[in-house]
């Protein structure tokens, strides 16, 4: 299993080859969105935010949004640290975030749950192509990690008890 220093190594080596192996598709836009989501997947939506790892220190004051993450999940389970299913759960779970975040502050003139949700179809409308660049950068990120783990298919459940 690797570090964190080694999981964040590979992720900055990374993410400009894989920008430019997946986005040319897309002309420049697709190689940046390509690059970024792979690096934003790599170092602060990586499956490690199940702990106090280097991901959850990145997100700096705004860290604590992972502490019932962090409690729901035990680390490597099938909902953090497995393909497709990992990454779907840690954007579902900011997206909450965002969602209820905006739904406590509309009072003070935060735009809606409902205008967020409006915003996202027509950028997805208008931007799909960039935008699943972005997401498949991510996920190839998550399953670099996955594999650097060496244990690309975690166990679920698994018990708490040492053995």
């Amino acid at each position: 299993m690797a570090s964190g220093r080694h999981h964040d190594r590979a992720t900055g080596l990374l993410a400009l080859p894989f920008g430019l192996l997946w986005g040319p598709a897309l002309g420049p836009v697709g190689v940046l969105c390509a690059g970024a989501g792979f690096l934003l997947g790599g170092l602060w939506l990586s499956p490690d935010l199940d702990t106090r790892s280097n991901a959850t220190r990145r997100w700096g004051p705004l860290g604590w949004l992972w502490w019932p993450y962090r409690k729901v999940l035990p680390h490597r389970s099938l909902f953090s640290h497995s393909p497709l299913l990992g990454t779907a759960v840690r954007l579902a779970y900011l997206a909450v975030l965002v969602l209820a975040g905006s739904a406590a502050l509309t009072p003070l003139g935060t735009p809606a749950p409902s205008v967020w949700i409006g915003w996202a179809g027509n950028l997805w409308q208008h931007q799909r192509g960039p935008i699943v660049s972005a997401l498949v950068g991510v996920e190839a990120s998550s399953w670099l990690h996955l594999i650097q783990d060496g244990d690309p298919m975690p166990r679920w459940p698994r018990s708490r008890r040492r053995r």
